[in-house]
């Protein structure tokens, strides 16, 4: 009956469809030989006791797995991973490549460009790939924050 009066009010809108990711060339999961070489990188959210919700991008070193920066925010956006990558090459040098997941921030043209001009390559996992960026970090993460009462909300 609902679903009769929707459809004659002409409220049945087609549904949008998925946004397919581009097919990534499969690269092999590489252990680094020696530090900077290849850098992860991955976002963490949780909320604080007033509800507010954060996000954090964490980059790890892939040689060694140290955990070379946490950029925390409400909001990350693309420019501001740029600019966080910027400020940690300065300190720490180029990489060769970024591993990286599918996310927004991570497929934006302004990340491409910046790589580009670095000559960095970024290397996109494959979307059910979830334990080819920075996942191990997330695990220790939430392990530690859940001893301490606290919860970690993974995107």
């Amino acid at each position: 009956m609902l679903w009769r009066v929707y459809c004659q009010l002409k409220l049945n809108l087609p549904r949008r469809g998925k946004k397919r990711l581009p097919q990534r060339i499969k690269h092999p999961l590489e252990a680094a030989s020696t530090p900077n070489q290849g850098w992860s990188c991955d976002f963490m959210s949780d909320a604080l006791w007033s509800g507010r919700r954060f996000r954090t991008l964490n980059v790890i070193d892939d040689f060694n797995r140290e955990c070379l920066r946490i950029e925390i925010d409400a909001s990350l956006p693309a420019a501001r991973v740029v600019r966080a990558l910027e400020e940690l090459t300065e300190v720490r040098g180029v990489p060769q490549c970024i591993r990286l997941d599918n996310g927004l921030e991570f497929i934006a043209q302004a990340l491409k460009q910046w790589a580009q001009d670095k000559g960095i390559a970024l290397n996109h996992i494959q979307p059910s790939a979830r334990q080819a960026d920075a996942e191990r970090l997330r695990r220790t993460f939430q392990q530690n924050l859940s001893h301490g009462g606290a919860r970690l909300l993974c995107l």
